[in-house]
């Protein structure tokens, strides 16, 4: 019969061997799940961003285009928000890859022919704008580049579509958040992550 013979010293390095890689474990990671949980925030924050520049983009190229297209005479109206051949219903259905519900936290203005001409014939005139959502103020539009001190009849109308949204990352807490807070379109207040992102489109078209 066999005998094993089991040394004593071999069994207690083992054990300290198992207890140095627990503690290696519980020092790593926090630092490891910090790494994980701030890089999903990060993702998260770009994809809103796409979201909501391709919302603009795509509502405002069909603001102005809309009229061209073989389904439409005229140009698209900017509203209500659920007629889906309105200008700001395409601009939410856009924003619903990233937002749950984005008719309840995101705004659109659109500006456009369609709602009317301010100041019509003057060197000022512009497309009346219509707000949806709790948003109202928007930057002012850039000024026509084909307007100049000759020019009293502009021949151009603007189209523009702003679409903003307030959000906050799906993990809370700043430091799970210290890569998104880089951005100056966020900020922290109590431990809570606010984010606003803002777009716009603007085309102009022929009068």
């Amino acid at each position: 019969m066999r005998v094993r013979h089991i040394i004593p010293g071999h069994i207690i390095r083992k054990r300290n061997h198992s207890g140095q890689a627990l503690m290696e474990t519980v020092l790593v990671l926090p630092l490891l799940l910090t790494l994980v949980l701030n890089a999903v925030n990060f993702a998260y924050f770009f994809l809103i961003a796409l979201n909501i520049t391709g919302a603009a983009r795509n509502s405002g190229t069909y603001s102005i285009m809309g009229g061209a297209t073989p389904a439409s005479i005229s140009l698209p109206a900017d509203g209500p928000n659920t007629t889906p051949t309105s200008v700001s219903y395409l601009a939410y259905q856009d924003l619903t890859g990233a937002l749950n519900s984005p008719l309840t936290s995101a705004s659109v203005q659109v500006c456009s022919p369609y709602n009317g001409i301010n100041n019509a014939g003057t060197l000022t005139q512009n497309s009346i704008c219509t707000h949806f959502g709790s948003i109202t103020s928007f930057p002012a539009a850039a000024t026509d580049p084909e307007l100049n001190a000759g020019n009293t009849a502009p021949a151009f109308n603007l189209n523009r579509v702003d679409v903003a949204d307030s959000f906050s990352p799906p993990i809370p807490f700043t430091p799970f958040n210290i890569l998104v807070l880089v951005s100056p379109a966020c900020t922290s207040s109590g431990g809570t992550v606010t984010c606003t992102f803002y777009r716009h489109v603007e085309m102009r078209a022929m009068n």
